[in-house]
């Protein structure tokens, strides 16, 4: 199937998605400040540059577009119509370095909470899905658990 942009359209689109300062980023920075949680916004020195660390509780937390990240049975986690073998090869690779990651956290000692966007969506939606999505956060945060995410399906 064509794409329906052209090629400097597409490009144009592309360049825009940002990795930093993403929407759920913030929303998931506001509500971890208002709470009197401090952190570090994507420190270079924490292997795969999370996009918070909290050093005080040794967290990494990573919030991972569903798209990107390919979360396993959510909606948002589609394959485009178009150039399948680049997208199949793009998410691949996006799968691989993150299990990469989460293996060099695990060797460091550093413990990982990654939040998906999906959750972040639904608690936007609505206070008792926000309320929700911060206390699991919080309960990772006070807990020893190595890795957990929190997400919707």
């Amino acid at each position: 199937m064509a794409d329906i942009k052209t090629t400097t359209e597409r490009s144009k689109n592309m360049a825009a998605i940002r990795s930093r300062d993403t929407k759920p980023e913030v929303f998931i920075r506001k509500q971890l400040f208002q709470r009197g949680y401090r952190y570090r916004i994507a420190p270079g020195t924490i292997p795969g540059h999370p996009d918070l660390y909290m050093p005080k509780y040794n967290l990494a937390i990573f919030i991972h577009g569903c798209f990107w990240h390919r979360h396993e049975g959510c909606k948002y986690a589609y394959t485009p119509k178009s150039r399948q073998e680049f997208w199949l090869k793009k998410f691949a690779d996006n799968s691989r370095r993150d299990k990469e990651v989460q293996k060099l956290l695990k060797e460091k000692g550093i413990r990982l909470l990654v939040v998906w966007e999906c959750a972040i969506r639904r608690a936007n939606r609505a206070d008792d899905d926000k309320l929700a999505l911060m206390l699991n956060i919080e309960e990772m945060i006070h807990s020893e658990d190595p890795y957990r995410e929190e997400g919707a399906k």
